[in-house]
């Protein structure tokens, strides 16, 4: 886990943000009163089959594959599954673990930066995992890797998260919503909408670059499950 410091950011591109969605805005700011705790990593298969091994769950053993678990993210998990993960791990450790807020989750990804990516305006393969037959700003076309790759395969942005942008779609919270118009400004999760939907963050190892934005989001039916979706957690710290 990082700490992810308290502060305040602007959610959402600009209007100029080259591939920017309706649904990415309005812009608003969001303040967090307090820091709070995030997996540096996206949970891996090993984690996820730790907590299969003791009883955890539900049992569910999701197909890798054949990429490999291990240090793989774990993948073919619902929002579902995410929670019934959370939720042993809570157990287990005597400590409130969750799921990010759609918030904390661009809040992370951008750690103090305001450009599409971490790094900047555009994107290259050998930054992140995604579909390299595309091109989002300068770089060239490169290589598509058409996997889910080591959470550590990448170097890490300025607060110490791995692999904001690209290789596993990650859940959120957050019921969907087609704009931010009434979105909480604490950065809290935002569960009045569409329950049966949840929004996901971060793009992946199959789609375009641009998808990996720092303020890109989707949405998914709470149980569905890909082989292009996982998760990672969070924790609320005392005061």
């Amino acid at each position: 886990m990082v700490v992810a410091p308290k502060g305040s950011f602007i959610m959402g591109p600009p209007d100029s943000e080259l591939n920017r969605a309706r649904y990415e805005g309005p812009q608003h700011r969001v303040t967090f009163a307090r820091p709070f705790a995030v997996g540096r990593f996206a949970v891996t298969f090993e984690e996820w089959d730790a907590c299969v091994s003791d009883g955890g769950c539900r049992g569910y053993s999701p197909n890798e594959e054949s990429w490999g678990r291990d240090r793989r993210p774990a993948i073919n998990v619902s929002w579902n599954d995410a929670n019934a993960y959370v939720a042993w791990l809570s157990v287990k450790t005597g400590k409130s673990y969750r799921l990010l807020s759609e918030a904390e989750r661009e809040y992370a990804a951008r750690a103090g930066t305001r450009t599409a990516f971490r790094w900047g305006r555009a994107i290259s393969p050998r930054q992140a995992n995604y579909n390299g037959a595309y091109i989002y700003g300068d770089p060239p076309i490169g290589e598509y890797r058409q996997r889910a790759v080591a959470v550590d395969s990448f170097r890490s942005n300025r607060w110490g998260f791995f692999q904001v942008h690209g290789n596993v779609w990650e859940w959120t919270q957050d019921c969907w919503h087609a704009n931010y118009v009434g979105a909480p400004a604490d950065g809290s999760a935002w569960e009045s909408g569409r329950r049966d939907y949840r929004i996901v963050r971060g793009g992946s190892w199959a789609t375009y670059p641009g998808d990996l934005r720092s303020a890109v989001r989707g949405r998914f039916a709470a149980d569905f499950r890909s082989d292009s979706l996982g998760f990672r957690v969070a924790r609320t710290l005392a005061p």
